[in-house]
């Protein structure tokens, strides 16, 4: 099971929003860009987008509900998570473990993730075993059976996922510790996999509320990448989710993060850190709620920190010798305020707060002069050039469209993306580190050994 944003897969996310570019046949110079989406909907409700690939007879079948661990109540934190799991538990018809065990005897593999905004669940199978997947996600999407036989043991190893992850790694403490100092207000403070305290408290009936209230078919998006196209998977899609219900189901207004007002900083010491580390997270605009600053700031942060080619790397590491590592990342593709993130590991006998000070040196340089031509030209060729791999793979291209669609963006959004990206001025970068790098919406940590 994977939660997206708390275990921080940053350069597959990066891969994912990449991998956009490859949508246009502009982009890359080629004629048949490939996976144009197919989009229609059912009458329940239930939005389908058919991203044909014909090179191979696999398909990528995955359904994402627009519903993450945002949206759960006050102490309830990890219920969206702890479901997740109990997704795989077993309906009348495929028992408890069955659903995994048959995909494994056709062939093909399965999973699902929980994010801050969406719950998703994917198989990849020849082509010939879609319905199969199909008819078994659309039975668990209504007829889960939960009880406390296999409800209570699953809590135990969503504790133990949590000990394991976060607890036993001080850069996940770390990171948890920001991210509630950074939203005051917002849910996205909470993380994914919950609170301690409140997961050992969460029962089946706080299970069954959670689905019966969120996993239905007007809820939630069905993506299927490969060897078909809308024509051929319609029917199939009629056929087994058509038959569900809508619920009527709404997202619930989230709480919202007040003006920023002041900076703040969280210093984590544990004697288990071997590695130092400097982490500032700034709060900034999405794609969903900004896109002309997101796609401003997707090109920043690969000119800050995209690399060994990157201006953080180039001065801190190459040239000053201050650290080991630097880099950057913005987290792009969030329903709400999300975070542009800066990082950095201080070389042998360099104080972290030495290092924060280059950086700031850098930041302001840059704030102040702008980026270079070569700079600009630099990334967005490289972010270009990136995607190329990720078009390779039907799984990451379908997670490109899915993570889009549950967070507030359109088909067109996707597919525009490469011209958006290159419509980027450098002053539209420049302005873009003015406005929102700025310390008064930003949480600053330090990750030590106690001094």
């Amino acid at each position: 099971m994977i939660l997206t944003r708390v275990w921080r897969s940053r350069r597959l996310a990066a891969a994912l929003v990449a991998g956009a570019a490859l949508l246009a046949p502009a982009a890359t110079g080629a004629e048949d860009a490939g996976f144009k989406a197919e989009v229609f909907e059912l009458a329940n409700g239930m939005e389908v987008v058919v991203l044909p690939d014909h090179r191979v007879p696999v398909v990528t079948h995955m359904v994402w509900y627009r519903i993450g661990s945002a949206d759960e109540r006050p102490g309830k934190s990890g219920i969206a998570h702890y479901l997740e799991h109990l997704m795989f538990k077993g309906t009348p018809r495929f028992p408890d473990g069955e659903f995994s065990k048959i995909v494994a005897r056709n062939g093909g593999q399965d999973n699902a993730s929980t994010s801050t905004d969406y719950t998703n669940y994917f198989q990849r199978v020849a082509k010939d075993r879609l319905p199969l997947v199909m008819e078994m996600e659309a039975d668990r999407m209504k007829n889960l059976v939960l009880s406390d036989e296999v409800v209570l043991p699953e809590r135990d190893v969503i504790i133990e996922e949590r000990s394991f992850r976060t607890d036993n790694d001080p850069g996940s403490l770390l990171y948890e510790q920001m991210q509630a100092a950074l939203y005051l207000n917002h849910p996205y403070g909470t993380p994914i996999i919950g609170w301690r305290r409140e997961m050992e408290q969460l029962t089946r009936e706080d299970a069954l509320d959670w689905y019966r209230a969120h996993y239905a078919p007007d809820d939630a998006i069905l993506i299927i990448a490969g060897d078909v196209t809308a024509e051929e998977v319609k029917p199939l899609a009629e056929k087994y989710y058509g038959p569900l219900a809508p619920s009527g189901v709404t997202r619930a207004e989230r709480p919202q993060e007040p003006p920023a007002i002041a900076a703040r900083r969280v210093l984590m010491e544990d004697k288990r850190v071997e590695q130092p580390q400097v982490l500032r997270l700034y709060l900034v605009p999405s794609y969903a709620t900004g896109k002309d600053a997101a796609h401003a700031l997707e090109v920043l942060s690969d000119i800050l920190g995209g690399g060994d080619t990157s201006r953080l790397y180039r001065i801190l590491v190459e040239e000053k010798k201050l650290a080991v590592s630097a880099s950057t990342y913005f987290d792009g593709d969030s329903l709400d305020a999300t975070t542009f993130s800066v990082s950095a590991i201080p070389a042998e006998g360099v104080t972290l707060e030495a290092l924060e000070a280059a950086i700031d040196e850098i930041l302001a340089d840059f704030i102040a002069n702008g980026p270079t031509e070569d700079e600009m030209t630099r990334a967005k060729t490289g972010l270009i050039a990136n995607a190329l791999y990720a078009r390779d793979s039907q799984y990451l291209m379908a997670r490109i469209y899915g993570s889009a669609l549950v967070t507030g963006q359109t088909v067109e959004d996707v597919e525009s993306w490469p011209a958006r990206i290159a419509e980027v001025t450098p002053d539209a970068v420049k302005g873009a580190a003015a406005e929102h790098l700025v310390m008064k919406a930003s949480v600053t940590g330090f990750l030590r050994a106690p001094q």
